[in-house]
């Protein structure tokens, strides 16, 4: 069994990025920067948007944090993706999710431009991702994408199940892995909480995507010899042992499962950090026009 360690190839990533990111600058080019809307207080939200912003200082970007209370106005957080959109220094930014219940989540993503949402959210990127065609790809699917090629593991002909079918990660991920080319080429079940015998459709997977957020939900016995697992789910569970109260595990059963596996992601230092990771890249595509040219 290997360990598909995010950790390692994220600072890989970035090592790249910041030595591209200096070339431009030496050359007189302009520095990528990346913007983050953070609302309200959410623990779990800054802990994330500081991970970027962090990113951002290791691989040379500019970065912009603009901050708001969580009463703050729908109409005020549109004027304030419009502000970023016109502002011709931002090349990307992202609004954190989740917002507040009284801030209407698809309106806000509607309103991003598309050639800044670096994110890979908005309509136009999906789709343009679902054709095959140059996009911001949604960052999360992205850097699993990027775990699978650069660890060489094959792809194609490969059944593949995707456990979850969320917009954010289930859904695109199936239409990556599906499409022609590498990493993908594969056959591709995308479950959910009804599919029926849905332990069943697993054990047929030469590729486990875990994308449901219920911890530990993928047992041992669904996993066959062989297999790869890549495990989105990122869990807080109770554990009075540690001094914060909790630890972190992953929607896969990690002790039951790693022993059967030809290669597993381990939670936390897997995909969390690649998905930062491949949000720096999309920065990076922004900011050159490689997507959409300038």
């Amino acid at each position: 069994m290997t360990l598909l360690d995010g950790k390692l190839l994220s600072q890989t990533i970035k090592t790249e990025l910041a030595a591209e990111v200096a070339e431009i600058v030496a050359c007189g080019g302009k520095i990528p920067h990346l913007a983050a809307v953070l609302i309200g207080e959410s623990a779990a939200s800054q802990v994330y948007v500081n991970s970027k912003i962090k990113s951002c200082k290791e691989v040379g970007f500019k970065s912009s944090l603009i901050r708001r209370d969580a009463d703050v106005t729908e109409e005020e957080v549109l004027e304030i993706v419009h502000r970023l959109n016109n502002d011709p220094d931002v090349d990307g930014f992202i609004v954190q999710l989740p917002l507040p219940k009284h801030i209407d989540e698809e309106k806000i993503t509607l309103a991003i431009d598309h050639r800044k949402d670096v994110d890979g959210f908005h309509p136009v990127n999906f789709g343009r991702m679902a054709q095959g065609m140059p996009a911001f790809l949604p960052a999360t699917p992205y850097g699993m994408v990027e775990i699978l090629r650069r660890y060489e593991i094959e792809t194609s002909g490969k059944h593949c199940v995707v456990v979850g079918r969320s917009n954010i990660v289930g859904t695109p991920i199936s239409i990556l892995l599906s499409r022609k080319g590498y990493p993908g080429d594969c056959t591709v079940t995308l479950t959910h909480s009804r599919t029926r015998d849905l332990a069943g459709e697993v054990r047929r997977a030469d590729i486990i995507i875990a994308a449901i957020g219920i911890p530990n939900f993928i047992q041992g016995d669904w996993v066959k010899e062989g297999a790869v697992v890549i495990d989105v789910g990122i869990n807080r569970i109770v554990d009075e042992t540690r001094k914060s109260g909790f630890r972190l595990v992953g929607d896969v059963d990690f002790q039951a499962v790693a022993p059967k596996c030809s290669y597993i992601t381990p939670v936390p230092g897997g995909v969390g950090l690649m998905t930062v990771a491949a949000l720096m890249i999309n920065t990076l595509k922004a900011c050159k026009g490689t997507v959409y040219a300038k």
